[in-house]
């Protein structure tokens, strides 16, 4: 299998006309933070991730890698051309079997090291109704070319498809269990040499709302990525004991890329822990050689099940973990790697190219309101609001604190930034005041504010669960009738702003490594006397509706045809460059008898997610 014939490169990531990326010498650095790309809040505290010894050596990826320390720049190659190669940070991994979980994440230090050139596509689709395509960019520091991926290797934002091939095999030498695992190549990752760029240029996780509509992929050129995708819904049932993994890329990637057909064997431990206690803080034991194991939390009205709590997690109140209804965003991936600082030497930046990332550094919260007359140019540029359709819908009935014995429609939603400006909202306190005035402020091309423009008030929202400043007016929910005359209006009228979705990272100055990425890089504490909160270009802000108030009350509605409307900038205070975008409808059918209601959701054009 061949990659197809070259395509000249066309997006605007080669313009010269747009502004430099962040990680350039031009602009300084890399923005700390990840994306969380993945699906989504209601938000409570971030989830914590867990541990992964094989990313904390990555001189022993280097040394199998066979580039130690000192060794210095690769083999010269095909310039433009990456060298992929399989390798494993260790011979032998213990994986921890909790008590809760149905078995344990193949976490097994596998990595993809890029050599000679950076590993990096563009993944789009034109529109909802269009398949997605996927794009190697090649890049030799003169030109850039790109070559589509042949049909079959994705089917959506999450990696490529079944790249990776896993064979566990027991102690009698018997299979146990087969993965045929995608491959994300924004996955925590490392430099395998001294001389490699300094920082991850590219972002860092794969997204996986289901209403995504371009993404961007790489590896610098000198690193190496994990292979493993983080999954809380997806284990392989392995008991406590011994084990032997053999790791390879599936034959269409190696031939795709060039791939060596190498097949590393690890040597894999099972052990299990179990939870002392009940409740919330209960500690865990030492393993133990059981190989019971218990999946924790239930179901949740209307057959809306949890998934298990995050490995590590306590077994409390756990439920909609995942990229669906998340109550914090999915984890990018295995997110402990390296923190990016300092400036990103990557092939192709400097004057006149861009990698798609906008220019601006990391905007802080004004110490003072604005003074002078508000306004900003004409031509300034402004963000783009834009509605997604509603997923992750379901019958709840009195959960999370809503009245027990009604019955509630509950769903996801998702606000975005098309740019190509990002939002900037401030807000100000006057002493003893319990409202902010809220503010929009403008940037030009060279990340200069230009203007500034009142936007109504910040609330304190005390409830559990928020307990953060919310910019109201920033979206609104409807339940239409079939004929879209009458609505039944969501509670849920004020939001804190965070990017936990990247949404289309191939718009013009989409921002890669966003900075506000949940609620502890956003929103502010009670005795805040300012607060500052940004959507940036190319991501969009998730809210799940299963707090109080915040899902639809259809106790007493007839069955039968209705619309989920999702409205950005409902009162059109934000100033922006398009108003014309900002309705989602997202069509339901609601059944059942009262306490026992049902839903079903028809899908929107190509995309199924309920």
């Amino acid at each position: 299998m061949a990659l197809a014939d070259e395509e000249p490169m066309t997006n605007q990531m080669n313009s010269p006309n747009s502004p430099k990326s962040p990680n350039s010498p031009e602009t300084g650095g890399a923005a700390e933070g990840a994306t969380g790309p993945t699906g989504g809040r209601d938000r409570r505290s971030r989830l914590k991730r867990p541990g992964l010894a094989a990313l904390a050596s990555l001189t022993v990826v280097a040394a199998v890698a066979g580039a130690a320390p000192g060794a210095g720049a690769a083999p010269a190659a095909t310039p433009g051309k990456p060298q992929l190669k399989l390798i494993a940070a260790s011979n032998s991994v213990t994986l921890t079997r909790y008590e809760w979980d149905a078995g344990v994440q193949l976490q097994l230090g596998t990595y993809v090291s890029v050599d000679n050139a950076p590993l990096e596509f563009q993944v789009t689709r034109k529109s909802y109704k269009d398949p997605i395509v996927a794009k190697q960019i090649l890049r030799d520091g003169k030109t850039t070319k790109t070559k589509t991926l042949p049909a079959g290797t994705v089917d959506d934002f999450s990696g490529l498809k079944g790249f990776l091939e896993v064979s566990v095999k027991n102690a009698a030498g018997e299979e146990v269990a087969t993965s045929d695992g995608n491959f994300c190549p924004n996955n925590a990752s490392g430099r395998i040499r001294p001389d490699a760029p300094a920082t991850n240029h590219y972002p860092q996780s794969c997204p996986t709302n289901p209403w995504t509509l371009g993404s961007v992929w790489g590896v610098e050129k000198g690193w190496a990525t994990n292979t493993t995708n983080w999954d809380y819904d997806k284990t392989v049932d392995l008991p406590v004991g011994e084990y032997t993994a053999e790791v390879g890329v599936a034959k269409k990637y190696r031939d795709l890329f060039g791939i060596p057909d190498d097949r590393p064997t690890i040597k894999v431990t099972v052990r299990e822990e179990t939870e002392e206690g009940e409740g919330a803080g209960a500690g865990l034991t030492t393993s133990k050689s059981s190989s019971s194991s218990a999946h924790h939390g239930g179901g949740h009205g209307g057959g809306h099940a949890a998934p298990s709590a995050p490995a590590g997690q306590p077994a409390q109140d756990n439920h909609h973990y995942g990229p669906r209804g998340a109550d914090a965003p999915t984890p990018p991936e295995l997110s402990y790697a390296l923190q990016d600082r300092g400036l990103a030497n990557h092939l192709g930046d400097g004057t006149g190219h861009t990698d798609g990332s906008r220019i601006a550094p990391a905007l802080k919260a004004a110490p003072k309101r604005p003074t002078g007359k508000a306004g900003a140019p004409a031509k300034t540029p402004k963000p783009d609001l834009r509605s997604l359709p509603a997923w992750d819908i379901a019958i709840t009935d009195g959960e999370d604190g809503d009245v027990a014995g009604k019955d509630y429609l509950a769903f996801s939603a998702n606000v975005w930034n098309a740019g190509p400006a990002p939002l900037v909202v401030d807000g100000f306190r006057k002493p003893g005041a319990d409202l902010m005035d809220a503010y929009q402020y403008f940037y030009d091309a060279d990340g200069k504010q230009v203007g500034y423009t009142p936007t109504g008030t910040m609330e304190w929202d005390p409830r559990e669960g928020h307990e953060h400043w919310h910019f109201t007016d920033f979206a609104s929910y409807r339940l239409l009738s079939e004929d879209q005359t009458k609505e039944v209006r969501s509670g849920k009228e004020a939001f804190c702003l965070a990017n936990t979705d990247a949404v289309d990272y191939t718009v013009k100055n989409a921002n890669w490594h966003p900075e506000n990425t949940d609620l502890s890089t956003a929103c502010g504490s009670q005795d805040a006397i300012s607060v500052r909160e940004v959507l940036d270009v190319g991501s969009g802000d998730t809210y799940t509706q299963y707090r109080p108030g915040q899902s639809f009350d259809v106790t007493d509605l007839p069955n039968g045809t209705y619309y989920i409307q999702v409205i950005a900038n409902p009162e059109n205070r934000l100033q922006e460059t398009n108003h014309k975008n900002n309705i989602a409808l997202r069509k339901v059918i609601l059944g059942g008898d009262p306490g026992k209601r049902t839903v079903q959701v028809p899908p929107h054009e190509l995309i199924d997610a309920k």
